[in-house]
């Protein structure tokens, strides 16, 4: 699970560094501001995950069920939050009705926070 963690945690931040650039350049020029910015959202949570990831793969030894569900929620919960997102962020582009994926963003938000809490327990009993 530490290397799951660890190479999740390091795709989540390749990709954060090329979906911000693409974010950046290509899509600015065909998305609307309210839809850039929450794509933007998605790439700066998605970021945020990543130095998550990395971090507790590297201070975890996943000895526990709580340690591993704490990397499963979060490597869950990011791609639930942050590629809802980006498709609902594309949807008028695409021309196609993506508001079934609204849903999903809260739901991965909340795996996230659920993780944080669990490295904040974690943190405690320590």
């Amino acid at each position: 699970m530490k290397t799951v963690t660890l190479v999740f945690g390091a795709v989540y931040g390749m990709l954060s560094v090329i979906l911000g650039a693409f974010g950046a350049h290509a899509l600015k020029k065909i998305l609307a501001v309210e839809r850039l910015e929450s794509f933007e959202t998605g790439v700066r949570y998605q970021m945020y995950a990543a130095f998550f990831l990395l971090i507790i793969g590297y201070v975890l030894k996943f000895e526990t069920s709580s340690e591993k569900w704490m990397s499963i929620l979060m490597i869950t919960g990011t791609f639930l939050f942050s590629v809802s997102i980006y498709f609902l962020s594309l949807q008028d582009y695409l021309g196609v009705n993506l508001k079934f994926l609204g849903p999903i963003t809260p739901l991965g938000g909340l795996f996230m926070i659920l993780s944080w809490g669990m490295l904040i327990f974690y943190f405690l009993k320590k």
